[in-house]
């Protein structure tokens, strides 16, 4: 029998009152489309694995996603998901219960899910992905960090895909005092060590 995980009760009842019966209703799904499925947080979200993650869903301000982690292999997707993409969070955006897909057709898509984990059946690479080339620190960010010895700690440890979510959004800024106010509030939120997206990873 599956687990269920106490951290997940806790997360429904958290989200917003119109994301509640929803993901109330994917847990229930998961659980009755194989009792062997457990519960776990992962990247701040309910995860449902088997030999690996099968699927899960996130609660946000105005909507629910969900998805399977193996999308791309399963059959009969495309009558039930946006998209193909292999990711929990892939299947789509919801606003109420009546727009998720039939009972029958979610659970046929968690049991596949299941049996391409129990057979050892992984995603296809990625190919062909071009690489960006390391996003430029802007003087005024440099500068900053300069005067701020624990951001600059952050920043200097933070992968290229990190650093260049701080850069591009200071750097995107249409006004100079909405550049500036960003600027303070990344500094701010690199010496505490959070990344640029921080307040997502809780979704």
């Amino acid at each position: 029998m599956g687990k269920k995980n106490p951290a997940v009760d806790s997360y429904i009842e958290e989200a917003q009152p119109f994301a509640r019966p929803i993901i109330r209703k994917l847990r229930a799904l998961f659980h009755k489309a194989d009792a062997r499925l457990d519960e776990k947080i992962k990247w701040g979200c309910p995860s449902f694995e088997y030999k690996g993650m099968v699927g899960g869903f996130a609660a946000f301000k105005k909507h629910v996603s969900w998805g399977m982690l193996k999308a791309s292999l399963m059959k009969g997707k495309s009558a039930a998901m946006k998209s193909d993409a292999s990711s929990p969070f892939g299947g789509g955006s919801v606003t109420n219960v009546s727009q998720l897909p039939p009972d029958e057709t979610l659970i046929d898509l968690i049991r596949q899910g299941v049996a391409l984990n129990e057979a050892g059946v992984k995603n296809p690479k990625r190919t062909n992905l071009k690489k960006k080339p390391p996003a430029k620190t802007p003087p005024d960010l440099a500068a900053a960090l300069g005067r701020n010895a624990l951001a600059k700690k952050t920043f200097e440890a933070f992968s290229p895909s990190h650093k260049r979510e701080y850069i591009e959004w200071i750097t995107e800024a249409k006004q100079d005092v909405t550049r500036q106010k960003r600027l303070a509030t990344a500094i701010v939120w690199m010496a505490e060590g959070k990344p640029r997206n921080w307040k997502y990873l809780k979704c």
